[in-house]
């Protein structure tokens, strides 16, 4: 069966080819698939989508793995010519971004003539300029191909989308704000967070709820941190010292939740005195109408003054955790304190 074709697009103004950009959670296959970029969970998740749909067309797919860094001459074009009762056949090649001579010199000549039936999916991270000319080649529309961007997943917003969009494409209801104490538990790599996404559509029954991703989380740090962060800011004195007492004894360490109250606390100042609807101040600050939305809430009860007493207690904290001070847990007290009560330490 002959491989299926993305539609390529010409620039507007210019004869130039410009290649299909295919959203990573839905590619389709095409005779060359350049999956690009430095976000390897949503490479492998794309690439891994190829092979399903080829799977689902045609079981007898035959599936092969190569490295472009470490290539054999004469490699690419044997993995992909016609078999004998002419199954179809996917080539997955790692490592284009450090691609040997040899790899790109064959790459290119099969750009020409790609064989029918077959796909190769070629990943290359963007680490390096290895390989630019046939990116080049590719992303003008040599070997009528489609490209699978990958950018980084790194602000909090993308974050979360990212976890909103796990649960949507597997049908699993998740209470907003399980998927906000979610995304605040998992700041590291985001292989975490989907991992975590995983476990929860897999073993969680039912709708998911802050509840259960306490009960499955409550233990990590960062969970600890917007804990502290979230009760403070709410105005619970006691809760916010107890939450603060249990993350210190839970090992967190006073950076990250200093940290933790200080992105809180800017992303109210931002939208603090603001009008309009979320969708025009999210437009306006860069930030997601329920970002919006969750410092508009978080906002009640403060004025001017006492957010930017506020956030002059967690810039201090900041400094004192960081080695200004000998005693990190009394600062972090001292700024929970200014918090929560919204007037100076000791007034």
């Amino acid at each position: 069966m002959a491989t299926r074709r993305a539609p390529a697009r010409t620039s507007r103004g210019s004869a130039r080819t410009v290649i299909a950009q295919l959203d990573w959670r839905r590619p389709q296959p095409a005779p060359i698939v350049l999956v690009s970029g430095p976000e390897d969970v949503c490479a492998e998740r794309a690439i891994s989508a190829v092979r399903d749909y080829l799977r689902a067309e045609d079981p007898s797919l035959e599936v092969s793995d190569i490295r472009a860094d470490d290539y054999e001459s004469g490699t690419l074009l044997g993995l992909t010519s016609p078999s004998l009762f002419g199954e179809p056949r996917l080539v997955r090649v790692g490592g284009v971004e450090k691609a040997s001579d040899a790899f790109l010199t064959e790459a290119l000549s099969y750009l020409e003539h790609p064989q029918d039936g077959a796909t190769v999916v070629l990943r290359h991270t963007g680490a390096t300029v290895r390989g630019k000319k046939l990116l080049d080649a590719v992303r003008a529309g040599a070997g009528g191909g489609v490209e699978v961007p990958c950018a980084a997943i790194k602000r909090d917003g993308d974050r979360h989308d990212f976890a909103a969009g796990e649960f949507a494409a597997a049908k699993k209801k998740i209470e907003p704000a399980a998927l906000r104490a979610l995304v605040s538990a998992f700041t590291g790599e985001l292989n975490e967070l989907a991992a975590a996404c995983q476990q929860l559509i897999a073993d969680a029954p039912g709708s998911i709820t802050a509840q259960t991703v306490e009960r499955y989380y409550g233990g990590r740090v960062e969970t600890s941190a917007f804990t502290v962060a979230d009760t403070a800011i709410a105005g619970r004195y006691g809760d916010a010292l107890i939450a603060l007492r249990h993350a210190l004894a839970s090992g967190a360490d006073p950076v990250p939740l200093v940290a933790a109250v200080a992105m809180k606390l800017r992303t109210m100042a931002r939208v603090a005195g603001k009008r309009g609807s979320s969708a025009a101040i999210a437009a306006d600050t860069g930030m997601k109408d329920w970002q919006v939305d969750r410092a508009r809430r978080d906002l009640n009860g403060w004025n001017e003054s006492s957010l930017g007493r506020a956030i002059q207690a967690a810039a201090r904290a900041d400094a004192d955790v960081k080695g200004a001070s000998r005693d990190a847990v009394f600062a972090l007290e001292r700024m929970i304190t200014v918090i929560a009560t919204r007037r100076p330490f000791g007034g």
